[in-house]
């Protein structure tokens, strides 16, 4: 096994800012990752805001990071430190590859910005646990030991649809089947004890979605020193509520702040990430179980007046802070606002995303200006595929590249038979294509003088010619794969392994696969790939 990295995705935009293009990187005011005076400038304003007591309460709540966790925290708060962040949605089992790549990058940037600035860096992976998605995390997908695609899947709980999914739990015996079907797809290995009781450990009978996500990724991502940080959870919903109260009562000026960046995007010849809602407030109100979007509604003499997608009703600025009074919870940021509150009240140095988020991340600047903090800088994940021998061989044996096998199935395998046939098979299919066009031209030619009608029949004659010819490629290439089946079955296999769906494989499959296959190599060959995806000089 080998873990193969690969050039961060993301479109015109992210390529654009993480290669240092001006126009691209003039909506990052965070600064170039590849640059220490971008970190060190928020260093500088982190040190202007949070005190010992602010960072005795961040480190009170949070957990995991392995051996000697309890150590590095006192330090981070007796000297001063700053975080890494990343996050991602509670994935079932862990979710698809790449959030445990997004926590490892962080954790391989934070070691570098420790050791240039000095002072203790800690890596955070945020578990958004307020997400009301449930369609998005609430299933996984494995390879079968026969090598076809399930989905491992719980269903949503009644009554849970738009409820944020630390709110409901899946009902637990259909926790318990999801556990043992995503178990009954994991080959017997010497490592496979440890991951049955890891499992158990993190979603036991009523936990929540984000509640066993957090546990999975403490047990996991210890060894690299990640800590895990649960936002819905108090201390944060009180320290964040002005802030989002504020957002609120300037919802007006927001609104055309986030509308006005959306067109400077656009104007440069990119697209946001993220469509700007008419009278959108990047803020989201728990009404009745369901997580609502706010929309301006008004604005009067008691200031602005807020509703939701539906409802009719609305809200004074006074009306929501009551509501948020009774559970501070119930008011939450958007995606938009989300980066801007977390940097507000962590000592954030860097964000590290996938290219989605990057892109969004370019619209955030209005948010940041108006309750005035420092932007942290961006970083992007690493891209990596595990690349496993029989994998490397079923390549080698076809002589392709890995990313070939992104391509649909039957297109990649038609291009490779008619490469594969004998070279003069091929050689005569070629002379017999090109073989009737000079005395077809000369025939049109000719029957132009006693009928110009004839040239229709002349034509049909060579498209009748081609037909044929390709009649009999085609019988010849089906009988070359008749030749070669075992080596396409395992071709298609490996586009399995590789491409599950049609999708890279970090997108698709969970850390799991491959921790039952490979244990700690696994994790260790993942760390290896993101400490040499760091941006920083």
């Amino acid at each position: 096994m080998k873990i193969v990295t690969l050039p961060s995705p993301g479109g015109p935009l992210v390529q654009g800012y993480l290669a240092g293009d001006p126009t691209c990187l003039a909506f990052y005011p965070g600064g170039h990752p590849s640059q220490l005076e971008s970190y060190a400038r928020r260093a500088r304003a982190i040190d202007g805001t949070f005190t010992l007591a602010s960072r005795e309460r961040i480190a009170g709540a949070l957990r995991g990071g392995g051996e000697g966790a309890e150590a590095r925290l006192a330090r981070f708060v007796e000297d001063g430190g700053y975080l890494v962040t990343t996050g991602q949605q509670p994935g079932l089992f862990g979710g698809p590859l790449f959030s445990v790549y997004k926590a490892l990058t962080a954790a391989a940037l934070a070691r570098k910005l420790e050791d240039e600035l000095g002072r203790p860096v800690i890596p955070v992976f945020w578990v958004a646990g307020e997400d009301h998605d449930w369609e998005e995390v609430r299933r996984v997908t494995l390879p079968s030991l026969e090598n076809a695609l399930e989905d491992v899947e719980v269903p949503v709980p009644e009554h849970a649809v738009g409820a944020p999914l630390h709110r409901v739990a899946p009902e637990a015996r259909a926790m318990e089947a999801a556990r043992a079907h995503v178990l009954s797809l994991l080959p017997p290995s010497d490592f496979r004890p440890e991951l049955e009781e890891a499992l158990a450990r993190s979603y036991p009978s009523g936990s929540t979605l984000p509640g066993g996500f957090a546990s999975w990724m403490v047990d996991i991502l210890g060894p690299a020193g990640v800590m895990i940080l649960e936002p819905e959870q108090a201390p944060w919903v009180q320290d964040r509520l002005p802030l989002l109260l504020r957002l609120a009562e300037q919802g007006e000026a927001l609104h055309a702040g986030l509308k006005a960046r959306s067109a400077a995007i656009e104007a440069t010849g990119f697209e946001p990430q993220v469509t700007h809602l008419d009278q959108g407030v990047p803020l989201f109100l728990e009404v009745d179980g369901v997580r609502e979007r706010l929309f301006l509604q008004a604005i009067g003499p008691e200031g602005p007046r807020f509703r939701t997608r539906d409802g009719a009703e609305g809200w004074t600025l006074d009306a929501l802070a009551q509501q948020a009074a009774i559970d501070p919870s119930l008011l939450s940021p958007n995606v938009l606002s989300r980066p801007v509150v977390e940097a507000a009240i962590l000592p954030t140095l860097a964000y590290v995303g996938g290219p989605g988020e990057i892109a969004y991340l370019a619209q955030t600047a209005p948010v940041f200006e108006l309750l005035g903090v420092v932007p942290p800088v961006v970083h992007p994940r690493v891209s990596a595929t595990v690349l496993e021998r029989k994998v490397q061989k079923v390549l080698d044996r076809f002589g392709l590249p890995l990313e070939a096998l992104s391509r649909p199935h039957d297109q990649l395998v038609a291009g490779l038979l008619r490469e594969d046939l004998p070279e003069g098979v091929q050689q005569s299919i070629a002379s017999l294509r090109t073989a009737l066009d000079a005395p077809v031209k000369a025939l049109r030619l000719a029957v132009e003088e006693i009928d110009p009608t004839l040239r229709g029949p002349v034509d049909g004659l060579l498209g009748q010619f081609q037909h044929a010819v390709g009649d009999v490629e085609k019988k010849i290439v089906q009988a070359r794969r008749r030749q070669v089946d075992t080596a396409l079955q395992q071709l298609q296999k490996a586009q399995t392994q590789l491409f599950p769906g049609g999708r890279p494989q970090e997108r698709v499959f969970p850390a799991l696969v491959y921790l039952a296959r490979y244990g700690r190599e696994a994790l260790e060959g993942w760390r290896d790939a993101a400490a040499g995806a760091v941006l920083l000089d």
